[in-house]
Order: C-alpha cells, then structure tokens, then sequence
C-alpha cells in the first residue's frame, strides 16, 4: 500500500472577510475532491483572510501512480486561478 500526502500554501487576493475566503476554499476543496478522489481539508491558517493551506491524501497501489496524481492535483490547483500558489510539500510512504 502506498500512501501519498500533502500540504498546499495558498495566498488569496483581495478577501475581505473570513466568510468570502471560506468561499473560495470551500469551492477549491470540493473541485479537487470531485476531480481526484482524495482526501482535502483546509489544515492551518484558518483565521488569516491573506492564506490557506489545504492539506491531502491519497492512497493507492502503484508509488509511481500516486506520485502521478499528486502532481496532477497541484497543477489543477494552479490552473484554476482561485489563489497563487505559494508553496507545496509530498511525501510518499510505502507500507
């Protein structure tokens, strides 16, 4: 079993309020988990109207697949131009 996992900075222009970041985190999260069937929640930053970081996890057979999805998952994230992305951290675990 291979697991992957994963921690996204974003920054997000021009929120200003919590609820309107909320907004866009929510609608990004149900994006990512619709389109790759992993793991999604918004994991730090949760009071900052600036940045969020989303964290995820995907489990599967195959480390090249996982490892496949996971740079997918980023890009998709990138391309949709909801928030710059800032930083990103994988890891991969075989068990």
């Amino acid at each position: 079993m291979v697991i992957g996992s994963g921690v996204i900075t974003l920054r997000l222009h021009d929120c200003r309020s919590l609820k309107e970041k909320r907004g866009i985190i929510k609608s990004l999260i149900q994006r990512l988990r619709n389109g790759f069937n992993a793991s999604i929640a918004e994991v730090r930053l949760n009071d900052s109207l600036t940045r969020a970081e989303i964290g995820f996890a995907m489990v599967g057979n195959d480390r090249r697949m996982i490892n496949s999805k996971m740079d997918k998952l980023i890009v998709f994230t990138e391309n949709l131009y909801l928030a710059e992305l800032i930083d990103t951290k994988m890891e991969i675990i075989n068990v």
